[in-house]
């Protein structure tokens, strides 16, 4: 079989990727990869979705060993690789570009520690915006996923400039500048926690800070107690908020045109749980079309649990068959997009894999 590739101008592709359904059949089996596949110019995989991990979270081992020893233990390489950084620190750093070389970064950054929302979009942090922008521009023409300040839910409070309004202000005034001083190649990431107490707050919508300024739609959903299978991952529901639909469901309804990013899972410990839930993934992930890419969070001390994938063998062939399934394994040349001079490039094309059978081939 031979892949041919072309590239191609094409404004965003997302519009079909909702199913429209409000329920929706589980498959039992894994789906079949479609072809043609692309990129698009925001990231997009229009076959399955992109692969992704935080590695060994909180061991104290740096993204490089982080990474190797992750990638080790589940068996191939990662499309994604999540980092974190805060306040003045600037990024990607020497490490995070050496890994970027075949990989997609999904930088997490909370520009301050002590600054309000209202304050950093007022422009108080504009300075260290502008000392950032000068960096990457300098560093790193490769696109990434940048999210700003993410699960910006438990940390809304109205009276001291914390509103969810001056949440939204903030991430457009970051995103602004950013674009003002030259980041081109930052694809935005507006990343909710998910849960259904914060999600049926009455500001919950005012957070969102407008479609100009977001290219893709995040959640970190994690499998406690109450999570049963991916299906109940995504779509979580409490008794004590009837009104709450489920977060791909709300995002399903509310962003249509959007990809959605599981930009953080992970699976707590529990008796024989984490194989069956890995499973469960595997099977389910076909039913919820706009999710467009899984990060796995992975680390022995997650705030509430372990939730490294390989705690028990069983666990840890269940992840590496997940991540060995064709709907999380990109064809060759889809892989190839993130090296090529196109993903570096600040236009938004498309590249579009076609298969067409040589001679001799099947």
């Amino acid at each position: 079989m031979r892949w041919a590739i072309t590239v191609v101008v094409l404004m965003m592709a997302g519009c079909s990727l909702a199913s429209g359904d409000a329920e929706r059949t589980v498959p039992k089996t894994e789906p079949p990869i479609a072809a043609p596949c692309a990129v698009t110019g925001v990231l997009i995989p229009t076959c399955g979705a992109w692969w992704g991990i935080a590695p060994e979270v909180f061991t104290g081992r740096g993204p490089t060993r982080g990474l190797q020893r992750a990638e080790q233990r589940m068996g191939r390489r990662a499309d994604i690789l999540h980092v974190y950084h805060r306040a003045g620190e600037l990024f990607p750093t020497d490490e995070e570009r050496a890994l970027a070389k075949d990989r997609l970064l999904l930088v997490n950054w909370k520009p301050s520690l002590r600054h309000t929302w209202a304050e950093i979009a007022s422009g108080a942090l504009d300075r260290r915006i502008d000392k950032l922008a000068a960096h990457i521009s300098a560093t790193f023409p490769q696109r990434f996923f940048l999210t700003i300040h993410h699960e910006p839910e438990n940390d809304v409070r109205p009276v001291e400039g914390m509103a969810a309004d001056d949440y939204a202000a903030m991430f457009r005034h970051v995103v602004l500048r950013l674009r003002e001083k030259g980041v081109t190649n930052a694809v935005t990431v507006m990343t909710y926690m998910g849960a259904p107490n914060w999600s049926s707050a009455s500001w919950f919508e005012r957070l969102y800070p407008g479609d100009a300024v977001v290219d893709w739609i995040g959640v970190d959903p994690y499998a406690d107690e109450r999570v049963t299978d991916f299906a109940s991952l995504v779509d979580k529901r409490r008794p004590d908020h009837p009104d709450w639909p489920g977060f791909y469901r709300w995002a399903q309804s509310r962003f249509p045109a959007k990809p959605i990013m599981v930009a953080e899972w992970g699976v707590f410990e529990r008796p024989g749980f984490k194989a069956a839930f890995f499973e469960s993934v595997r099977r389910q992930i076909a039913a919820y079309p706009q999710i467009k890419a899984l990060v796995y969070f992975d680390s022995p001390w997650a705030p509430r649990g372990d939730t490294r994938f390989d705690t028990t063998p069983e666990a840890a062939e269940a992840f590496r068959r997940l991540g060995r399934s064709a709907y999380l394994t990109q064809p060759p040349v889809v892989r190839a997009f993130i090296t090529s001079e196109t993903a570096r490039s600040t236009g938004r094309p498309v590249v579009s894999i076609s298969r067409s059978a040589s001679s001799g081939s099947s």
